[in-house]
C-alpha cells in the first residue's frame, strides 16, 4: 500500500520516547526497554510521541510517570494510562435544613 501517509505509517514516524528515562544532555531515551524480566532498574516505560514530551511541564511528566506505575501490570500485560489526568471537580456542597 505505497502512498498511505496517515494512521500507522504516521503512528511509526512519529519517534516514541519514554518520558520516564531523561537522558543527560536532553531529550529522553526510545521507548521500549531492554529485559521485562530483570526488573532491576527502572519501571514500566511510559511512552508518547517526542512532540508530545517536549510540550509537557515537569509536573506532568511527573504525574503521567507515576500513575503509569501505579497502575502495574496485571495479567502480564501493560496498562494504558491516559498522559494527562482528568481534572476532578468540586462537587456542590448541599446543605440540609434541620426538621424542627
Amino acid at each position: 500500500m505505497p502512498g498511505h501517509s496517515g494512521g500507522l505509517t504516521k503512528w511509526f514516524k512519529e519517534g516514541w520516547v519514554d518520558i520516564s528515562r531523561p537522558r543527560k544532555g536532553g531529550g529522553y531515551q526510545p521507548c521500549g526497554r531492554k529485559s521485562a524480566r530483570g526488573k532491576g532498574k527502572g519501571g514500566y516505560p511510559k511512552c508518547v510521541p517526542a512532540s508530545k514530551a517536549r510540550s509537557m511541564t515537569k509536573a506532568q511528566i511527573k504525574s503521567a510517570v507515576r500513575r503509569k506505575r501505579k497502575a502495574g501490570n496485571p495479567g502480564g500485560k501493560p496498562t494504558n494510562v491516559s498522559t494527562f489526568a482528568k481534572r476532578g471537580r468540586k462537587k456542590k456542597r448541599v446543605t440540609r435544613r434541620k426538621r424542627r
